[in-house]
């Protein structure tokens, strides 16, 4: 359930194989999981104290405790600008491709929380700690990751997952089809990523990657080279 991935950085696995992740780093909340997520999560954050939470993106496996979480401990909630509307409302589905789709209706109904209002919004190159925002808009208008440069530790989101959603199979891919706003965007925020160099990438779905063998650029450069 709880791993330590690196100083003052702490892996948060909801769902069996790292299918569902969040994070704790220097303090702050990372994501949130689903809406039953909310016992483990309070749990983890009872033992390792958190001031604040941050969100990557909306979507209703990274907000769906959040309101539960922020109300019980105070907690101010911070996103992008373009998941304002999503974060507030707790309507999460809106901007996917096919919001009727029953997987998206069964997602806003079992999985997201309840709209939380958001205390600050966060924009490329502001700090969460070490971690400077980058913003890398595709699988939702507003998604974020964060980067810390004196170690190179990336918390990606769902810019790409290191599994298959269906079979839970380890490996690098794009977010689904049905669950992202804007494909070639999220191709370019991948590739943008890569510059990073990242050594330790943190998925929202997915085990954690240390990126030894640069498989990360690899991957980003074959997405850019198919569009």
């Amino acid at each position: 359930m709880l791993r330590k991935i690196a100083p003052e950085v702490f892996q948060i696995s909801l769902m069996p194989r790292n299918s569902i992740n969040c994070y704790i780093i220097e303090g702050v909340l990372v994501d949130s999981g689903i809406r039953n997520s909310y016992t483990t999560v309070k749990k983890v954050i009872q033992k390792i104290p958190v001031y604040q939470h941050v969100l990557t993106h909306a979507h209703a496996d990274h907000q769906g405790c959040s309101d539960q979480i922020c109300a019980e401990f105070a907690l101010p909630l911070l996103c992008h600008p373009g998941e304002v509307f999503r974060t507030e409302t707790g309507l999460v589905t809106h901007d996917y491709p096919a919001p009727q789709h029953w997987v998206a209706k069964l997602q806003q109904k079992y999985w997201a929380g309840q709209g939380h209002q958001v205390e600050r919004t966060i924009i490329e190159n502001d700090r969460i700690g070490n971690f400077r925002v980058i913003e890398t808009p595709g699988h939702s208008a507003g998604h974020i990751s964060l980067f810390r440069e004196q170690d190179g530790v990336l918390i990606i989101g769902d810019a790409a997952t290191n599994m298959n959603l269906l079979t839970t199979a380890t490996g690098l891919r794009l977010p689904p089809s049905l669950f992202t706003s804007d494909r070639n965007r999220n191709i370019e925020s991948l590739q943008k990523l890569a510059e990073l160099n990242p050594a330790i990438i943190c998925f929202g779905h997915g085990p954690v990657m240390f990126n030894t063998d640069r498989k990360f650029e690899q991957f980003a450069a074959q997405c850019s080279n198919a569009r």
